[in-house]
């Protein structure tokens, strides 16, 4: 039977993991967070003392560097050099060291092989910021997930808020806007809509509604190929 791999796309805040993961347990399919594994290369450079403004340090520190993806009583966790990081790259500082490290060409080349590879094995649902343009272009479903900024700010923030952490709003919403110009204006793999993803918009859906819309695409897009 055909493996069916599905890309999701789209800018920061805009629910992709939570909502890709609900949907590929609902579907039975493996879920692969891209983003997180961005956000473990950001976390040892940040952890290094790397000058995050020079692309080349960044790149020379990735022989330093092992990421895995690992399943752990059915949960996806992240582990960076043998330690599970899985909660330390949600936070703040790391999402920002994510957007910058993205930006460096050996490093979307050094990930490419280990997200490409997992779809090749599965029925997979993929998120991140280049999955249906560079990472899986030929993605039975191809998926643009988004909301408007203020909306994506406030689901950030209450998400932040809820881990105990201390935030103030403007600064969700201004970090959220630097994340968006930088991840749009990049050199190496720019976030953009895929000419064939179909564009999910979630600003008036609660997380249930958003999920069903997901799923609900998905399996409409994968019955018409087959």
């Amino acid at each position: 039977m055909k493996l069916v791999s599905v890309a999701i796309d789209g800018p920061v805040g805009a629910g992709k993991s939570t909502i890709a993961r609900t949907a590929a347990k609902r579907l039975g399919f493996v879920y692969c967070d891209t983003g997180a594994l961005y956000r473990a290369v950001g976390l040892y450079c940040l952890r290094s003392g790397t000058d995050m403004g020079d692309s080349s340090a960044i790149a020379a520190r990735l022989p330093e560097i092992t990421v895995e993806i690992r399943l752990v009583d059915g949960v996806q966790r992240v582990f960076l050099n043998g330690s599970d990081v899985s909660e330390e790259i949600r936070l703040p500082e790391v999402s920002m060291a994510a957007s910058t490290v993205s930006a460096v060409p050996e490093v979307r080349a050094a990930l490419l092989d280990l997200q490409r590879g997992i779809a090749e094995k599965n029925n997979v649902i993929m998120d991140g910021r280049d999955i249906g343009t560079v990472v899986l272009p030929n993605a039975d479903v191809k998926i643009f997930l988004t909301a408007k900024p203020e909306i994506r700010a406030k689901r950030r923030y209450d998400e932040l808020v809820s881990k105990g952490m201390e935030v103030v709003f403007e600064d969700v919403l201004e970090d959220l806007q630097k994340r968006d110009y930088n991840d749009s204006h990049r050199a190496a793999a720019p976030l953009k809509q895929a000419e064939d993803a179909v564009l999910a918009d979630t600003s008036e859906l609660d997380f249930e509604q958003s999920v069903e819309l997901v799923c609900g695409i998905i399996q409409n897009q994968n019955s018409n190929k087959t």
